[in-house]
């Protein structure tokens, strides 16, 4: 019994590492841009899968808990003067440059973020990470790593702003499933965030063809 567990607690960890370290060290590290979407793509696959045969795991778990949009209204304002002050200090060239000079680009963006990018995304880092990886660290510092290794997961834009935003947004996002026990309300609280850094410019570290850069 105890050679069984802690050969599926040495699985877990495997598994873990490939999917939350391993994959982002390859994209930033060795494989050349035009591999990200295939290779997210498998990675993403790879994750619903093992998230569906996660002992005691079920779909219909992910509708629980209301939306807390007491928490999204902060959150968004927060994430509004952040970008806003990041682009004015970095870039303030691109300040509202998609909704300004390129409406039509900038609106499909908004319209296909949250389905294509947000919604996959959390639900590889926050039900999978913890209900499948989540027993494997203390309970204290299990939002701290998911942020970590949320941040980790966009190292191929090679960008420190773009990793502190990730981190601090995956602070979030962790916070709003794991503790308020709300899954939407985590997607809901990525692609507004998605929505306002490409809105007020910042979206120009975080494009696909930053990648490699």
């Amino acid at each position: 019994m105890i050679g069984t567990i802690d050969g599926r607690r040495a699985r877990l960890w495997a598994e873990l590492i490939v999917l939350f370290g391993g994959v982002p060290l390859l994209l930033a590290l060795a494989l050349p841009p035009t591999a990200m979407w295939t290779v997210l793509g498998v990675t993403t696959g790879a994750g619903l899968v093992l998230l569906h045969v996660t002992p005691g795991f079920s779909w219909s778990e992910l509708g629980k808990g209301g939306i807390d949009w007491r928490a999204t209204a902060l959150f968004t304002l927060a994430t509004v003067v952040v970008a806003t002050a990041m682009t004015l200090w970095l870039m303030p060239e691109m300040l509202f440059f998609l909704p300004q000079n390129l409406p039509q680009l900038w609106l499909t963006i908004l319209l296909f973020y949250p389905f294509v990018s947000a919604l996959p995304q959390e639900v590889i880092f926050r039900p999978l990470f913890f209900r499948r990886y989540g027993h494997l660290f203390p309970e204290a510092g299990l939002i701290w790593v998911n942020a970590a290794l949320f941040s980790l997961a966009h190292l191929m834009y090679r960008d420190p702003v773009v990793l502190g935003m990730t981190f601090c947004g995956g602070l979030a996002f962790a916070w709003a499933y794991h503790r308020r026990g709300s899954f939407w309300t985590a997607v809901i609280m990525h692609a507004l965030a998605g929505g306002i850094v490409f809105t007020v410019g910042l979206g120009r570290l975080f494009y696909s063809g930053a990648v490699g850069n």
